[in-house]
């Protein structure tokens, strides 16, 4: 594999993911993941034991946030922001299709 590949596909719910494998999923050093950590920005990981767990909605959120920082040379309480945004329409779209579905 090449150093510029992604790897894609998708998580079972109950995956935990640590701070290191979540860093190498987005391409970044595991110290950008624990600054926007530090920051609140990732609300829902969790720590035991001084071990920081992730879900697979914290990689997607990782992944968007990196990705608006790289490309709009965003602050990083930017890239949150539309990530929240982000979130909360893929939300809405979802109780969408259910509400289509019923």
């Amino acid at each position: 594999m090449r150093d510029d590949e992604v790897l894609t596909g998708s998580f079972m719910e109950e995956t935990w993911l640590t701070l290191e494998q979540v860093a190498a999923a987005c391409a970044v050093e595991p110290q950008w993941l624990l600054a926007h950590i530090e920051a609140g920005e990732f609300p829902h990981a969790a720590s035991a034991a001084g071990v920081w767990r992730f879900s697979s909605a914290c990689l997607l959120r990782a992944r968007r946030m990196h990705q608006i920082e790289y490309d709009f040379d965003a602050v990083p309480e930017l890239a949150a922001l539309v990530a929240d945004m982000l979130e909360e329409m893929d939300a809405l779209r979802a109780r969408l299709r259910r509400a289509g579905e019923a």
